[in-house]
């Protein structure tokens, strides 16, 4: 009897798990052709830090992303780093910068919007870009 409970809860967790496996594929999405632009003038140029501002700008970068999956992919985290001119980073322990929402097959061109601060020189230098998402959105379930 204790085995046959065990077999029904083991094929509930099977068929239960199912559900989620497409959404825990990674594809990893290449980025190339990166370049940036200051932002438009609507973007406010302040960061706040621990109650207080400091003068920041912000940058959109551009590129393409590659995603030879055949699939769209979903909620694709971007990663990469950001120099200023000497070399320094201008994110500290940061490497993600960003997501992009939806990354059709083949080649397209996304925007990633990053403020740094306003006393990194310029120009940046943006390097070791890549992204990885999912094959289907992302649930997310809330326990109580």
């Amino acid at each position: 009897m204790r085995y046959r409970v065990l077999a029904t809860l083991a094929i509930a967790a099977c068929f239960w798990l199912s559900g989620l496996l497409p959404a825990a594929a990674l594809t990893q999405i290449r980025l190339f052709d990166l370049s940036y632009t200051d932002c438009p003038a609507e973007f406010d140029n302040m960061v706040t830090s621990g109650g207080s501002s400091r003068a920041a700008t912000c940058y959109l970068i551009e590129g393409k992303a590659d995603n030879h999956s055949g699939k769209y992919v979903y909620d694709a985290d971007v990663y990469g780093r950001v120099y200023d001119a000497k070399g320094n980073p201008t994110m500290q322990n940061r490497t993600r910068l960003g997501s992009i929402e939806e990354v059709p097959p083949g080649v397209s061109d996304f925007t990633l919007r990053i403020t740094v601060p306003a006393s990194q020189e310029l120009p940046l230098q943006l390097k070791q870009f890549k992204a990885s998402g999912f094959s289907a959105k992302v649930r997310r379930a809330f326990l109580n």
